[in-house]
């Protein structure tokens, strides 16, 4: 996921496109070994207990994640080097696996969360972000299909899939709120997930402007600009807030935990997000936020993946 996303967002940042393949082939890369290495460990009692582990078991949103991001990065990258009739096959086949996984991730795992008794966190978002992913990949499969009712289904799947997580995370986030006001941060380690939140802010935007780009339904770019304005201008908010808390928190000690991949991913949606924005009201103003959203996105990717391959 974050590997990923730094090389679909870099596909929408000028003179970035032949570095950003590199980074997708790298990504398609890490993903066919930790696939590989997965599969030949998992059991079904490791998924189950990784289920029935409360937070361990929102982790499971990765993956579908993961898969329909490589996937992406196919179609908008990978057509220079194997053809758009292989990017297609495999962005269609990555994006049917992690939707289906990712509608199984929406329910299994907020079912499993009801009666728990647990304390809201921002991993709690990640099993019903990527319905949202899905409704923005598959607006860039929609485009290949033909004018008609086939390409009219895919559209008003895509928003349905975009409801979905929509109406999850506005569910999930005023708990997540609640907690910090009632009982603080927690621990140290877990400070970098709040930036989860950012996910289905900027993946959200990205959806609604990919999606008002295949023109079937009245009203499309306007709901794609307005929607999208509104809810980036939050998404910079929390941006705002989530960076005052961790530089406070780092301040005091901010230990190195996987959980520092939250500052990746999330960060690269709002960067697709402002691009997607920038491309439907041509604007300097989202151009240049786009700009320097993604240098700040390369950082923290560099960062986090160094820390991870030296980590002790």
């Amino acid at each position: 996921m974050g590997t990923g996303i730094v090389a679909t967002a870099g596909a929408s940042m000028p003179g970035l496109h032949t570095a950003a393949t590199y980074v997708w082939a790298l990504d398609a890369a890490l993903l066919a070994f930790l696939v590989a290495a997965a599969l030949r460990r998992w059991t079904w009692r490791t998924v189950r207990a990784q289920l029935a582990d409360p937070v361990m078991a929102q982790f499971w949103g990765a993956p579908p994640m993961a898969l329909m991001t490589v996937g992406t990065g196919a179609l908008l990258l990978g057509t220079d080097w194997i053809g758009l009739p292989a990017a297609l096959a495999v962005d269609w086949t990555l994006w049917t696996i992690g939707t289906l996984l990712g509608l199984a991730t929406s329910v299994l795992v907020p079912l499993r969360m009801i009666g728990s008794g647990e304390r809201a966190f921002a991993g709690w978002l990640m099993p019903v972000v990527p319905p949202m992913v899905s409704a923005a990949s598959g607006a860039l499969l929609a485009q290949h299909l033909p004018e008609g009712s086939s390409r009219q289904a895919m559209v008003l799947g895509c928003y349905a899939l975009f409801g979905v997580s929509l109406f999850a995370t506005m569910v999930i986030v005023p708990q997540i709120w609640q907690r910090l006001v009632q009982h603080g941060l927690g621990a140290a380690s877990t400070v970098p997930t709040l930036w989860i939140v950012l996910g289905p802010l900027g993946q959200s935007i990205t959806a609604a402007n990919l999606l008002s780009g295949v023109h079937v339904l009245p009203g499309q770019v306007a709901f794609g600009v307005l929607y999208g304005t509104i809810t980036w201008g939050f998404a910079l908010l929390w941006v705002a807030l989530a960076a005052a808390v961790t530089v406070r928190t780092a301040r005091r000690g901010l230990p190195f935990a996987l959980t520092w991949w939250s500052f990746v991913f999330p960060l690269g949606t709002l960067v697709t997000g402002t691009s997607a924005l920038a491309v439907r009201v041509p604007s300097a103003m989202f151009s240049g936020v786009a700009v320097v959203l993604y240098g700040a996105l390369v950082l923290a990717w560099a960062t986090v993946a160094v820390r991870t391959m030296f980590q002790r």
